[in-house]
């Protein structure tokens, strides 16, 4: 055969590889549902509440601003038919491809007049068709075959939808909603004809400067004056406008809505609540704004499932540190972890409600130096119960009632219910734990409270609606009735808080407030049988407070949350878990007048008396176990002599050290480098020790 006839023959196959080569890399990609697409997340979060309301918004994604999808019938007519007038005006006529635009683009050796809204879409959808201006050949084709594609599965609205949707305007704004709200500052269907101009001219060339951009505006609308329009193009092209929202919680927004976080995230926080836990806030703000206190946070728990219905991390016109997340940031504790040192020492059998402590001057020796509590009015009451201690929040009982308990089985149990951030070992807080020295945040407090509400059931807090999350039994249930029971007593807080302090509902409730050193934060925390509320008011920077006590700090905007809570619906109060005994018990000498008691089983009496100073189990008080004791070579050893105190007598007490016996009580050793044990002894029993070291 002739070679110009096998090439004749050949051409043919080889027009048909190349054809098939072609059609097989311009071959579209798969067209997405136009359901799916539009259910896309735009360049921001959105937090929502339990019940799908918005509370705030944030920008996670830096490159491009998208805000919500618009439908076609949200957005200008006056722009829609703008816009499709200038960048495709056979729209509606064609299947996706112009040919009479592409033979006229060839004519004029231009490719970008005969873009079609439908090939614009198909290349926004899918970057490997290339970007405006830089495409190839073969991309263009592509382009064009992805237009067909798409015009055969979705309707011309659709894609009219999706264009205006996902068209770059200027910068990173992207898409007409963005555009509507960031350049012009509102709706998209509010647009004015003028503003309309201009998105039109951004949408040829969004990069373009602000001159050729009213220059094309002007062209594009000779409808329109062009005076209004070089205004338009000035605000427009000005500084941006900001996107308004409701955002309700914008601190649990910070926390939830992190970079790269897109769509929506719904949590357990109560909208309504939300809005009323912040009115309360600012309202109590206002009233202490001439004692020095501009800041407040507050927390609600849905006590059954442990979600959180408000998170209110700052409140108030005036706080200089707005941004600061009142909820999670550490702060002194004061009073409010008493109830968890009397639940322990009930629980251990130490204690009972109805047992006396003395409340009078006390020094005690640390390895620091002396450690002297004094209570919040600096009096002194004598003999109290645990009912009126707890209740009057008084001191130097509870740090009487730390040192049955001791304070790394106090600390231990902080941990357990809930005071995660305490977590030195308890030397490192010392008898001040009790008085609450360590800081604590109000989610901790809230669900250290909520264990109480739950007959000592403690477990997490959440923030997601669907969860909840499992309890575990971290303080004995009886011991927690019994805690539960002294806070919710009027009478028993009556000496130091008032019978009208603020702090008595009209249904049950148990509630704590604390004040910490030198008045610069103040706490409220307490729960019904259905929600634990935790209010904190202060000052972020840390300045002190004035003349802001336990009632006329936190109090009343806790009273007011709980009030609304149970608005129309008061709730029932707590039945007593089996076993509590409620008797009847007197006090000798009479303290406190007779009543009906609770005690854990089998720690009942009848009497509780004043044990005399024979009674009294003697003890040392001087120097505490683990002090370290420093010799100054300058001083004559005849000088650095130290006292060994104790109190309580018996026949035949001494002092002894490393079993060596001293004269005399208090007894004066000369100490010697080493370490040493000290005991109170009469020779029979010992009946205390305490070890020291000398250097």
């Amino acid at each position: 055969m002739r070679p110009g006839l096998r090439r004749a023959r050949a051409l043919p196959l080889v027009l048909l590889v190349l054809l098939g080569l072609l059609l097989w890399r311009t071959q579209p990609a798969h067209v997405p549902a136009f359901a799916a697409l539009a259910s896309q997340p735009g360049s921001e979060a959105v937090l929502l509440d339990r019940q799908g309301r918005e509370l705030a918004r944030r920008r996670t994604d830096p490159e491009t601003r998208r805000l919500d999808w618009l439908k076609l019938s949200a957005i200008s007519p006056d722009l829609v038919r703008r816009l499709v007038a200038a960048e495709d005006r056979r729209f509606w006529q064609h299947h996706g491809v112009d040919w009479r635009a592409v033979a006229g683009a060839a004519r004029a050796r231009g490719a970008r007049g005969a873009s079609t809204i439908s090939m614009q879409v198909a290349a926004l959808i899918d970057p490997a068709l290339g970007r405006a201006g830089q495409r190839g050949a073969l991309q263009k084709l592509a382009q064009m075959r992805a237009a067909r594609a798409l015009e055969a599965r979705w309707s011309k609205a659709q894609i009219l939808e999706a264009w205006l949707n996902l068209l770059p305007l200027r910068g990173d704004v992207v898409g007409i909603d963005a555009a509507a709200r960031l350049l012009a500052g509102r709706p998209a269907a509010t647009l004015a004809p003028a503003e309309n101009a201009v998105l039109v001219a951004l949408a040829r060339r969004p990069s373009a400067p602000a001159d050729a951009v009213l220059n094309r505006a002007c062209r594009a609308a000779p409808d329109i004056d062009c005076t209004a329009i070089a205004l338009a193009t000035a605000r427009l092209l000005g500084p941006r406008q900001r996107v308004e929202t409701g955002d309700l919680a914008p601190h649990l927004a910070d926390r939830l809505l992190l970079p790269g976080t897109r769509g929506v995230v719904r949590s357990s926080i109560d909208a309504d609540v939300q809005r009323l836990v912040r009115a309360a806030l600012d309202r109590q703000l206002a009233a202490l704004g001439a004692r020095n206190v501009r800041d407040a946070a507050a927390l609600v728990v849905d006590n059954e499932t442990g979600r959180i219905l408000a998170w209110v991390g700052s409140a108030g016109a005036a706080s200089r540190a707005a941004a600061v997340d009142g909820v999670t940031a550490p702060r002194q504790a004061g009073s409010t972890l008493k109830p968890q040192l009397y639940a322990l020492a009930l629980e251990r059998r130490l204690l009972t409600a109805a047992s006396l402590l003395d409340d009078s001057p006390v020094d005690l020796e640390t390895a620091t130096g002396l450690y002297i509590p004094q209570n919040y009015d600096r009096g002194f009451r004598g003999a109290v119960s645990v009912r009126t201690a707890l209740g009057n929040s008084l001191n130097v009982p509870a740090v009487r009632a730390l040192l049955l308990t001791g304070v790394e089985p106090f600390r231990q149990r902080l941990q357990d219910v809930g005071y995660r951030g305490i977590d030195r070992p308890g030397d490192y807080y010392g008898f001040s734990l009790a008085l609450g020295s360590a800081e604590v945040t109000l989610l901790e407090q809230a669900a250290a409270f909520r264990a109480l509400a739950l007959d000592g059931r403690g477990g997490p807090l959440t923030l997601d609606p669907a969860a909840r999350p499992e309890t575990a039994q971290v303080i004995d249930p009886q011991a927690a009735a019994i805690i539960r029971d002294l806070l919710a007593d009027t009478a028993a807080r009556s000496a130091s808080f008032g019978e009208e302090s603020g702090l008595t509902l009209p249904f049950p409730a148990a509630v704590k407030t604390g004040t910490s050193k030198a008045m610069r934060d103040n706490w409220c925390i307490g729960f019904s049988r259905r929600f634990t509320v935790a209010v904190w008011v202060g000052n972020f920077e840390g300045d002190a407070m004035i003349g802001v006590s336990g009632t006329s700090g936190a109090a009343p905007a806790w009273a007011a949350i709980m009030l609304a809570l149970h608005d129309g619906a008061p709730p029932a109060g707590w039945a007593l878990p089996a076993g509590i005994e409620r008797r009847p018990v007197r006090f000798q000498p009479a303290v406190e007048p007779p009543r009906d008691e609770l005690f854990l089983p089998g720690t009942w009496q009848p009497v509780f008396a004043l044990a005399t100073p024979a009674e009294q189990a003697p003890r040392l008080v001087a120097p505490s176990d683990g002090s370290l004791i420093a010799l100054d070579p300058d001083i004559p050893p005849a000088r650095q002599l130290l006292v060994i105190r104790s109190l309580g007598a018996r026949p035949g007490l001494f002092i002894a050290v490393d079993g060596r016996r001293l004269p005399d009580l208090p007894a004066r050793w000369a100490p010697v480098p080493g370490r040493h044990e000290i005991s109170l002894t009469d020779g029979r029993t010992t009946y205390d020790r305490v070890r020291v070291t000398v250097r």
